[in-house]
């Protein structure tokens, strides 16, 4: 068996053509989105991806609006960015990177954003609406990561109701949310959530329908632990230095689980570039929501 590709970025470029005219239709009616994006420090991976990001928004007709501190800035200096942020009628919504340098306080910055503004999905409110909410329509951001796992299984036609999915990763931009997410009624899958600390991991490995793995842990999924035929969705991100002095990315998940897989997505180029068309795509959603309301 050869695993489908789940190519993100092919699926990435569909969604930029329906976003775009939807923000093409918005401007006709005096509405421009603004995506702002919040980096603290020069860490190269959040440098690069918040880089990439700017590059959608340029694409889909955006409005970019870059806040940039120096990896010294104080939690104060970084809360008076927000409270720009909250307050700039060009805002529509934004991000702020993680991770935070460790002297800052990330839940108290993630506090701080106006939920109203959270294109991450992130703030405890958008989180909290997750947890409360099993049905329904959704009416608030959801978290890029998990929402772009969804959406790329969906795009594939891919199952998911009825389906065990395991979440490995228990961090609260993928693996707590992914794990809220895939349990409501419209996914309706059963979620094991594990982690580094799991004991039991190979045997809930064996069990799993899909597997989103997260933990950061290179190759840590191997092709004998798991079942035949299990979706793969490897969104673990490691940086490792090749012979040659370079840096490449690598996943959870070992090149040749794909022998036995029935769909996979690759490790860069699957769930990334979904995180970040997700990100565009909850501001233009909120864009829309806040166009209707004022009519």
């Amino acid at each position: 068996m050869t695993a489908l590709k789940l190519d993100g970025r092919a699926t990435a470029a569909h969604i930029k053509e329906d976003l775009t005219k939807r923000v093409s239709k918005l401007k006709e009616q005096g509405v421009t989105p603004g995506l702002g994006t919040v980096l603290v420090g020069t860490d190269p991976g959040s440098q690069s991806y918040v880089g990439a990001k700017i590059r959608d928004m340029e694409e889909i007709g955006i409005t970019s609006l870059h806040r940039e501190l120096p990896e010294s800035a104080t939690q104060d200096e970084i809360l008076e960015v927000i409270d720009e942020l909250n307050n700039n009628p060009e805002c529509t919504g934004y991000i702020v990177q993680l991770p935070l340098p460790d002297h800052v306080d990330t839940d108290k910055v993630l506090e701080a954003i106006d939920p109203a503004k959270d294109a991450d999905g992130l703030h405890p409110l958008n989180l909290g609406r997750l947890v409360a909410s099993a049905g329904g329509e959704v009416t608030w951001p959801l978290p890029c990561t998990p929402k772009g796992c969804l959406t790329l299984l969906r795009h594939y036609d891919l199952e998911t109701k009825g389906k065990t999915v395991l979440v490995i990763g228990r961090g609260i931009t993928i693996g707590r949310p992914a794990t809220l997410l895939f349990t409501r009624r419209d996914v309706n899958s059963t979620v094991i959530a594990a982690h580094t600390g799991t004991s039991n991991m190979e045997e809930l490995i064996r069990q799993a329908d899909i597997i989103i793995a997260a933990a950061g842990n290179p190759g840590m999924v191997t092709k004998d632990m798991v079942k035949e035929g299990v979706v793969i969705l490897d969104v673990g991100v490691s940086r490792q230095t090749t012979d040659e002095g370079k840096t490449r990315i690598v996943g959870d998940v070992a090149k040749d689980v794909a022998d036995v897989a029935s769909a996979m997505s690759p490790n860069p180029g699957g769930v990334g570039p979904m995180t970040r068309v997700e990100l565009v795509a909850n501001v233009v959603e909120i864009a829309e929501h806040n166009a209707a309301s004022k009519q």
